[in-house]
């Protein structure tokens, strides 16, 4: 802890890797490309975010298929997954980032405030995770947004700490 954010951090990495990045939320509203717009120099490599909140704009701005929103709803991995890979198509970002669920207050269907799917989409294949996140409607999408940032990052380390990445 030096102080410096989670978004500054990303932001570092991806200069370092010279990659971009890009995302498709939901849930968040938009709150993973505003956290990252606040850093400094983040021009050199956020390509854009699409902000897909209702369901059929899921599959119209970023790619998911129709068959699978009717089939799963729009809380679901394999969605959250299409949406990361649709932001990298739409954008040419090297990266993708989805969010999608429920921030409550109220359930939707079976789903309970605070059920999210996050998915990172890049150079090595897509990672997604299904979370139950505590806490108000804000505290929800704030923490839905770290979780993002945070897989991010820790795929970026990855690369970087085995060399995958040019320097």
């Amino acid at each position: 802890r030096d102080g410096t954010s989670l978004p500054e951090v990303v932001v570092a990495a991806l200069v370092r890797a010279g990659e971009t990045v890009a995302t498709a939320e939901s849930v968040t509203g938009g709150g993973v490309a505003a956290a990252m717009t606040a850093v400094p120099g983040a021009s050199a490599v956020l390509r854009g975010g699409l902000v897909a909140y209702a369901t059929d704009l899921k599959e119209s701005l970023v790619d998911v298929p129709s068959d699978l929103l009717d089939e799963r709803g729009p809380v679901d991995r394999d969605v959250a997954a299409a949406m990361a890979q649709g932001a990298c198509n739409r954008t040419g970002a090297t990266w993708g980032l989805a969010t999608t669920g429920v921030a409550g207050p109220d359930p939707v269907g079976a789903l309970g405030p605070g059920t999210v799917v996050v998915a990172v989409a890049g150079p090595d294949g897509t990672t997604t995770r299904m979370l139950d996140l505590p806490g108000d409607r804000a505290r929800v999408r704030r923490l839905t947004v770290a979780h993002v940032l945070d897989d991010l990052r820790r795929l970026l380390v990855e690369r970087e700490s085995r060399g995958a990445v040019d320097r």
